[in-house]
């Protein structure tokens, strides 16, 4: 959601209410436009999340997470789940990460990572349940599974029926 569209046309009001005014009130407008336009976008923010409290209460148990990034908001939701059945299961206990190896908590890279929408929502679930941020989540998970790869190299398997080919690898 991007704010500016708001601001200028608060600026664009002041202004013709100002016009009416002659010189001296557009003058005191442009001079105050700098500090409304602050008070505005922190007004504009603190409404957007009163609005996402309020529909996360009525969401429960999922949630509607206001962001900001770039001085932009955004919003994240994360619904409800389908079966509130599968909730009453107690998740198993994490797999506590492997200890870092020499020299990988020395710098941190940024990766764009594209997930689809349910393993993305399984992973925010897994997360929440492990009672991390779903970045911690996911540099164990990575992690775990690149000391479990280091182990053992995957076995390959082929099989071939009636002219068909399948290649892949087994745990």
């Amino acid at each position: 959601m991007e704010l500016r569209p708001y601001i200028d046309a608060l600026r664009h009001e002041l202004a013709l209410a100002a016009a009416a005014g002659g010189e001296d009130a557009r003058e005191l407008a442009e001079r105050l436009t700098a500090p409304l336009e602050s008070a505005t976008r922190l007004a504009l923010l603190d409404a957007l999340s009163e609005a996402a409290a309020e529909i996360t209460r009525d969401l429960a148990p999922g949630s509607v997470d206001l962001r900001l990034r770039n001085r932009e908001p955004s919003f994240v939701v994360t619904p409800p789940p389908a079966d509130p059945w599968t909730d009453a299961v107690p998740p198993p206990d994490p797999v506590p990460a492997p200890p870092p190896a020499p020299g990988e908590d020395e710098a941190t890279v940024r990766i764009s990572l594209r997930l689809p929408e349910p393993l993305k929502n399984r992973i925010e679930q897994a997360a929440a349940r492990s009672g991390v941020s779903i970045n911690t989540w996911l540099i164990r998970a990575a992690s775990a599974a690149a000391a479990d790869g280091d182990q053992r190299p995957p076995a390959t398997v082929t099989a071939t029926s009636g002219g068909q080919r399948f290649t892949g690898w087994v745990r």
